[in-house]
């Protein structure tokens, strides 16, 4: 399957280790394609834009760069099978939620992973929030709580996926 890892890992240093060290490297040994967002955009150009001075010059780059890493990363759902989306933190990051969304409206299967052990639902029948919940879990996805479990949801799911299934709704 082509997989989008979506999530927040990138932005700091420990993330990005376990985000190419960890979930990128499982999903390449289960012979998957991965559509890694963090390396869509030509990094060179990202740290020319981040190497600017302070003020109007940089604010007006980040505004371009912008519009082209968020037209990579589009891309990258629209071509994917399956969304994989670490939902960490206290609360699920707000551009990970837009992807879910995104890969929701376009029929993807998401498979989201909480291995935070804080509470960050809205409520007790929630393990995050539940308009993110929902849009994975009627995607025909699932919330893994331990990263050793997500070689059998791939297979689970990529077994509904050869049978034709395409999750649960239909848009």
């Amino acid at each position: 399957m082509k997989i989008y890892t979506a999530g927040p890992l990138g932005f700091s240093e420990a993330g990005r280790v376990f985000h190419t060290d960890v979930v990128v490297r499982i999903l390449r040994d289960l012979k998957h394609d991965v559509l890694d967002p963090w390396t869509l955009t030509d990094r060179a150009k990202i740290e020319a834009v981040a190497n600017l001075p302070y003020g109007e010059e940089r604010r007006d780059a980040w505004r371009a760069l912008n519009v082209e890493i968020g037209a990579n990363n589009c891309s990258a759902i629209d071509r994917c099978d399956l969304v994989f989306v670490v939902l960490d933190g206290v609360d699920v990051d707000s551009g990970s939620a837009a992807e879910v969304g995104y890969a929701f409206a376009k029929c993807k299967v998401i498979l989201g992973y909480r291995g935070d052990l804080r509470l960050a639902a809205d409520n007790e029948g929630a393990m995050i929030n539940l308009q993110v919940e929902y849009f994975i879990r009627r995607s025909g996805g699932d919330i893994i709580t331990r990263i050793s479990e997500l070689p059998g949801a791939l297979r689970r799911i990529a077994a509904r996926l050869a049978s034709g299934a395409t999750g649960e709704y239909q848009i």
